[in-house]
């Protein structure tokens, strides 16, 4: 009945502090927190199900590696000052995983990674949408989006 007991009390003791004490108040902050413990508990996702977790140092290696050279990347556009004004563009990137847990670590390394930001994913067309600070080659980023992490992330996860 109550799968966050400790939430469920706390949730009523604030619910006392915050209104004062009464029999009125106690059962509606039961009732309170009873439904936000449902609530909490409907949200909660599926445990990740990790295939090959030996291979998260590689990656996040790949990613450490990847958000340095970017930082450098980025700065040295933004101190150079001579950016090409149309060089920034929006990338639209197929995708072969589903799994909720991969895709949700591949758009914070991307978004973490200076230059690019994870803008929308399409699971109908299981496409993500990204901005890039300097958008060259459209090709060279796809695959590289597509071999360095979506290939090591399917197999994580796959």
């Amino acid at each position: 009945m109550l799968p966050y007991p400790i939430l469920s009390l706390c949730l009523v003791l604030m619910w006392l502090l915050l209104n004062g004490f009464s029999l009125g108040h106690l059962l509606l902050g039961v009732l309170v927190a009873i439904f936000a413990g449902w609530a909490l508990a409907s949200l909660r996702p599926d445990k990740p199900k990790l295939k090959k977790w030996y291979l998260l140092p590689k990656l996040f290696g790949i990613v450490f590696v990847d958000v340095i050279r970017s930082n450098i990347a980025v700065s040295w556009l933004l101190l150079k000052g001579k950016r090409r004004k149309d060089s920034s563009g929006f990338l639209l990137v197929p995708l072969e995983i589903e799994d909720p847990t991969a895709l949700a670590i591949m758009a914070v390394i991307l978004t973490a990674t200076p230059g690019s930001a994870w803008l929308e994913y399409d699971s109908g067309d299981k496409t993500v949408l990204i901005h890039v600070l300097d958008l060259i080659d459209k090709e060279t980023w796809i695959n590289t989006i597509k071999q360095r992490y979506e290939a090591l992330l399917m197999e994580i996860f796959a």
